[in-house]
């Protein structure tokens, strides 16, 4: 059924993937999560990309943009080198790609009646809304998952917008790279700032 809607099965792949964020405890590392655990998926959907060099031709992987998963993948190894103690900064950046970017896609792909463009790259009001929703209620159970429930109700709302604007002005795949990062690079700075 998953090869009738490749569409589908890349973006369900890509929120089920994002699970790998309540595992991460499991890995007190910095080389195995992110050379054993995370670098691995670079190479793996590189080759499954429209790019590679041997043509597996995955429909899962080409129904999308050429390179998200592949952004996916790297976004998620350079936070699991930089981060990989603070496990909960990585599961910040990837509900952003995972949960929110992935809930963006299927809610615009069904609702999205109200259409903007950015490079080619079309994308709907009712994706970004339900990003946005999605993103405060999975940022709300990661942060609290890691026993840092926020005191401040405002912090999760303003990272949630933040990854929600970058994820709309970002073309191409490109969205896996700054909706996680800017998750995180707003989570941080909020910290540092004391909200």
């Amino acid at each position: 059924m998953l090869k009738q809607y490749p569409t589908f099965s890349r973006k369900f792949l890509h929120i089920m993937v994002g699970n790998i964020l309540f595992l991460l405890p499991l890995f007190t590392s910095r080389f195995i999560i992110t050379f054993l655990v995370a670098a691995p998926f670079i190479l793996l959907t590189f080759l499954m990309s429209p790019y590679s060099p041997i043509k597996l031709g995955d429909r899962i992987s080409a129904s999308g943009h050429g390179l998200g998963l592949v952004y996916y993948a790297i976004s998620w190894t350079v936070l699991a080198f930089f981060f990989f103690n603070q496990p909960w900064i990585i599961a910040v950046g990837i509900a952003a790609m995972s949960y929110g970017d992935g809930m963006a896609a299927l809610i615009g792909k069904r609702y999205g009646k109200h259409k903007y463009q950015i490079l080619d790259d079309e994308k709907s009001f009712e994706g970004s809304i339900g990003m946005f929703l999605i993103l405060i209620l999975s940022l709300t159970i990661v942060l609290y998952y890691y026993h840092f429930p926020s005191s401040n109700f405002i912090i999760i709302p303003v990272i949630a917008l933040v990854a929600t604007i970058f994820e709309g002005i970002t073309p191409r795949g490109l969205d896996n790279i700054t909706a996680c990062f800017s998750a995180v690079g707003t989570y941080l700075l909020l910290i540092m700032m004391g909200v």
